[in-house]
């Protein structure tokens, strides 16, 4: 984040921090929340906006909307399996496909022609098709009189027998959701998407034009799209729920909604949960990225093709310093956590009013802070134990992990190792994506370097990442004597079983064998002495807001889809009215009050079509709609079930929107439809592209 913003987010974060009250509150007046689909506001949005949608439209919504599981969102926008999503979002997929000599991350990509379209080597995609409340079921698995570690094992035995028996009997991909701190479970029902191409995106410059500067700011001026297709048995997929295109795209004003899947929101923890977040969680996290980010800048500018390598990791590093910068600020701002002590404190009391309540409900908290306790002394091996680098440690411990897995009973494995999740763990593992061993050697040598300042040479797990060498030598010993970049050999060890595995002499392999003893040791740990109190207490708290509340509200983001609303509108800022929408005009004068020079200048396709634009067409736009990371590629609807723009982003002031929402300043950035077509024909070509997306 920069100095400037700095100076000025404290401000707004006070004064968001005094009208800060909790969350499950009743009723809900502001444009709030990210809402399931089996329980919308649609009371509210009646009362408010006149809007009452039919079920039709809700399922129809649903059944376009997709899930990416690069981390992100997107939607249909025609019947042959088109998926409209960010460039952001696609950018993981960009460098994968791309080489030395074709840059589509820097230069573009349009497939004029199916032939032409590139597939993606492990980019998944899934439709919600079901939902069905699990938590009877669920809940019934502890029987009086279970101590809580036996209670845990029980709830998460009868959970992959749920999502187990799910799998077997529809095919789809079965995911059990904990919603409310647990106090509702879920069960999704996913149709997923394996076979997906590449078919547009625009130069990276021309997506995140403002580059880090603007990154979470407003007034914005990005085109910020992409387009895959996803395939069914070697052909476009045929879907028969798909978006159309609006016209007109978003107005002044308008009631608009956005389908998505938000990633996280910490708004129903515990003031402890939160205090330890803000003074050791955050700090840390912020540590560990500034450091990887000095260690990726410094291999980029070794030359071009580093550069490329390191883009993808150097564009998420800083997108998460300045949102968790800006995060860990909201919650050290005057009055943060004041009035979440008194918001808990109100609700408490009101537990302790009632004694049936009181007898369910009322040592939740405490629970949670005593477990809280236990972890602090171990958090930095939590924290710290880890094989560095980017993606063959990871590799290597997931197949070590795997072979051992599946030979014990589905309910007794680790999570992750289900059979419900074993198909996706598979396509992950044994992705032909390019692992660049540089920038590999990078990152293991310095995070060997941090992991001996955090634990000290002596800890076991360093002892035996570093088996006596120093970390430059250890690197190149794992590097040397691996051959884990080839996917085959991965199949062929996962085949092989355990004894395939045994034998192994692959130098990742061999470490992530002799570490892991010490990792069960952790997670054994975990499950017994947090896992199996904080989740029981939370399943209680949720359970209290039930109980006075009833349920007209919203559970924590869970990556998950729902449905959010909001109008569009500008909003005060800095001293001035942030407009509603920017343009063309804008984004060229921009550049121009810039002097074209980076990260403010225009890619030459961009600049050189400036005469055939329609410059007064909108380009990006704001609403406040509520929503959180993981939300990016979100499609923004009208009430005719129509798109009227693209999310792509926050503005700064709704960092805090993971703890609270603030409906003075929190927005949503999108792109507008009506920009997207203007800058496909007239910038880009892609008339084919624009046809079909109208449907013509």
């Amino acid at each position: 984040m920069k100095k400037n913003q700095k100076k000025v987010l404290p401000g707004i974060l006070f004064l968001a921090a005094a009208t800060f009250m909790l969350v499950l509150a009743s009723p809900l007046t502001a444009d709030e929340g990210m809402w399931t689909l089996d329980n919308p506001p649609v009371k509210q949005w009646k009362e408010k906006y006149g809007f009452e949608p039919t079920q039709a439209w809700l399922d129809h919504i649903r059944l376009a909307s997709v899930r990416s599981n690069d981390g992100g969102s997107g939607s249909f926008v025609s019947p042959n399996g088109l998926v409209l999503t960010n460039h952001h979002v696609a950018l993981g997929q960009l460098q994968k496909v791309s080489t030395a000599e074709k840059n589509y991350v820097a230069n573009g990509f349009y497939a004029a022609t199916a032939a032409e379209e590139l597939p993606c080597p492990d980019l998944e995609l899934n439709v919600l098709i079901s939902m069905e409340n699990v938590t009877a079921r669920i809940n019934a698995a502890v029987k009086p009189g279970m101590d809580a570690i036996k209670a845990n094992k029980a709830k998460k035995a009868v959970i992959a027998a749920i999502e187990r028996k799910s799998l077997k009997k529809t095919g789809l991909r079965s995911d059990v959701v904990a919603l409310y701190q647990g106090g509702e479970y879920w069960l999704y029902r996913y149709k997923k998407y394996t076979d997906v191409k590449l078919v547009f995106a625009p130069e990276q410059q021309a997506a995140f034009f403002g580059g880090d500067s603007d990154n979470f700011t407003y007034p914005r001026h990005d085109l910020d799209m992409a387009l895959f297709r996803a395939y069914e048995k070697g052909k476009p997929a045929h879907v028969k729920h798909y978006l159309k295109w609006s016209a007109n795209g978003a107005a002044d004003g308008e009631l608009v909604f956005i389908s998505g899947n938000p990633g996280s929101t910490n708004r129903l923890l515990t003031l402890t949960q939160l205090q330890f977040q803000r003074e050791f969680t955050y700090p840390v996290r912020l540590k560990l990225m500034k450091r990887m980010l000095a260690v990726a800048k410094k291999y980029a500018m070794q030359g071009m093709e580093q550069a490329r390598q390191a883009a993808g990791i150097i564009f998420g590093i800083e997108n998460g310093l300045k949102v968790s910068s800006g995060e860990l600020d909201g919650m050290k701002a005057p009055g943060f956590m004041e009035k979440k002590a008194a918001s808990e404190a109100e609700f408490r009391k009101m537990i302790e009013s009632n004694p049936k309540w009181k007898d369910a409900y009322a040592d939740a908290w405490d629970q949670i802070a005593q477990a809280i306790e236990k972890l602090k002394p171990r958090q930095s091996e939590f924290t710290f134990r880890r094989v560095p680098g980017l993606r063959l440690g990871r590799i290597a411990q997931q197949i070590v992990r795997y072979v051992a897995e599946i030979r014990k009973p589905d309910g007794q494995r680790l999570q992750g190792y289900h059979d419900s999740q074993l198909e996706s763990l598979r396509f992950r593992l044994f992705s032909p994506a390019p692992i660049y061993l540089g920038l590999e050697e990078a990152l293991l040598i310095d995070g060997m370097k941090q992991e001996i300042e955090e634990l000290g040479a002596d800890d076991p797990f360093v002892k035996i990442l570093l088996d006596g060498k120093t970390p430059e030598e250890a690197a190149k010993a794992l590097l040397a004597g691996t051959q884990l970049t080839d996917p085959a050999l991965r199949r062929k060890l996962v085949d092989g079983g355990e004894a395939a595995v045994a034998k192994c002499n692959d130098s990742f392999i061999v470490l992530a064998r002799k570490l892991d003893p010490i990792m069960r040791e952790m997670i054994k740990w975990q499950e017994d002495n947090i896992e199996s109190i904080v989740r029981p207490a939370g399943e209680k708290i949720g359970q209290a807001r039930f109980a006075i509340y009833g349920k007209n509200a919203y559970p924590d983001a869970t990556f998950t889809l729902r449905l959010s609303y909001g109008t569009v509108m500008g909003y005060p800022m800095n001293g001035t009215i942030a407009p509603y929408k920017t343009t063309f005009y804008g984004l060229f004068d921009r550049a121009a009050s810039f002097d074209n020079k980076p990260p403010f200048n225009l890619p030459r396709r961009v600049a050189a079509a400036r005469d055939k634009l329609d410059l007064s067409t909108p380009l990006n736009f704001v609403c406040s709609g509520d929503i959180i990371g993981g939300n990016s590629g979100s499609p923004v609807i009208n009430k005719a079930g129509e798109v009227v723009g693209l999310v792509f982003d926050g503005n700064i002031e709704s960092f805090v929107g993971r703890f609270f929402y603030d409906d003075t300043a929190n927005r949503t950035v999108s792109v507008h439809s009506a920009a997207i077509i203007e800058a496909m024909k007239n910038i880009y070509g892609a008339e084919k592209l624009v046809q079909e997306i109208l449907g013509k």
